[in-house]
């Protein structure tokens, strides 16, 4: 009779263990998304009685607040019905129909997640598409808040001014892809740095705050290197930003300018992509991506730089910090200043 230590060793019950094991997590996972589903189906029916019974009665705000205490006190083993959730529960019914808590992705997000949805975006559209990024994604509540205080929606939705010649070289499930991954501008706001920092000091800070500058590229990028060493016919280049991406399956190469694109700079990023294709993509890869980033760029140079291209290449520009807000936009300049303080000591009609 087999013991256990044969069966630990024989590759058929390794087999065996791995599927059982497999099936076991997807039925947890999928207890895990039932609970949660039947938990935001019932917030959204207790927010709809309460505006409703508000819209019926006379109660006033009296409702919601005695509504919380008595929920609380039959289930005190549940959290969640304090006077602030049930606000929310009602703002959720209101915010989304019953059809869209039944039929869309909404019901497999977490609380939290669709706390941050309504008070931060008033958008349907927008709201769905982070709705749809958020469980492609996996993305956390606080990565959720980060993506939308940087305006992710904003600049994926201006593909007409993202440049790239993806879609000339790459097959159209690819480029789809790609042209995703290109954003205009990336937001470096996480880093203490001025304007006129240099290349290699806001490539060297992007390396310390790696985990930012990946959430800011999007999913499925692994770290490589930066400064990224190349050896072509015995001479040594150094690529700035080294990635490799597992959902394309593709080397990205992201080359850093703190000055105004040039053409020159998509030559010697295209002369990096053939080195890297040459030298370290494997057969079942995808050809590599370039990915400039610049701090301006004159949209038709960019475009007349990349014609011609046949390796896969996106150039976008970069912001250090977020843009000024609109209510301080007519800052008065220095002139006014210097012209209002000259007569501040003036008697009146003089």
């Amino acid at each position: 009779m087999t013991n256990f230590k044969e069966l630990s060793l024989s590759p058929d019950y390794k087999d065996f263990i791995l599927k059982l094991k497999e099936r076991v997590n997807s039925a947890r996972l999928h207890a895990i998304r039932s609970v949660n589903r039947e938990i935001i189906e019932l917030y959204w029916d207790i927010g709809h009685f309460v505006s409703m019974k508000e819209r019926e009665s006379s109660w006033g705000s009296k409702l919601i607040e005695k509504t919380a205490l008595d929920l609380s006190n039959e289930f005190k083993s549940i959290k969640g019905f304090s006077k602030r959730n049930i606000e929310l529960m009602r703002k959720f019914s209101q915010s989304f129909t019953k059809e869209q808590i039944a039929k869309q992705a909404v019901s497999q997000l977490g609380w939290g997640h669709i706390i941050v949805l309504m008070q931060k975006i008033d958008s349907g559209n927008e709201r769905n598409w982070y709705i749809a990024k958020s469980l492609e994604n996996g993305w956390s509540r606080s990565v959720l808040v980060h993506q939308i205080e940087s305006g992710l929606y904003d600049r994926q939705s201006k593909s007409d001014q993202k440049i790239s010649n993806f879609s000339a070289v790459m097959v159209e499930v690819q480029s789809d892809a790609a042209q995703e991954m290109l954003k205009d501008p990336y937001y470096f706001d996480f880093l203490s740095l001025e304007e006129t920092s240099k290349e290699r000091m806001i490539e060297d800070t992007l390396v310390r705050h790696i985990n930012k500058f990946l959430l800011e590229l999007g999913t499925g990028f692994s770290y490589m290197g930066n400064q990224y060493p190349i050896n072509v016919n015995g001479r040594e280049y150094r690529i700035d930003m080294l990635f490799y991406n597992v959902r394309l399956r593709s080397y990205i190469v992201i080359e850093l300018k703190t000055t105004e694109f040039k053409p020159e700079d998509a030559g010697k990023l295209n002369f990096y992509l053939n080195a890297i294709d040459a030298q370290l993509k494997h057969e079942t890869d995808n050809a590599s991506i370039g990915i400039l980033i610049c701090k301006s760029r004159d949209k038709v140079v960019a475009e007349y730089a990349l014609k011609g291209m046949n390796t896969p290449m996106g150039i976008s520009q970069y912001q250090l910090s977020k843009i000024i807000p609109k209510d301080l936009e007519e800052l008065p300049t220095i002139h006014e200043i210097e012209e209002e303080l000259s007569h501040s000591g003036e008697e009146p009609g003089n």
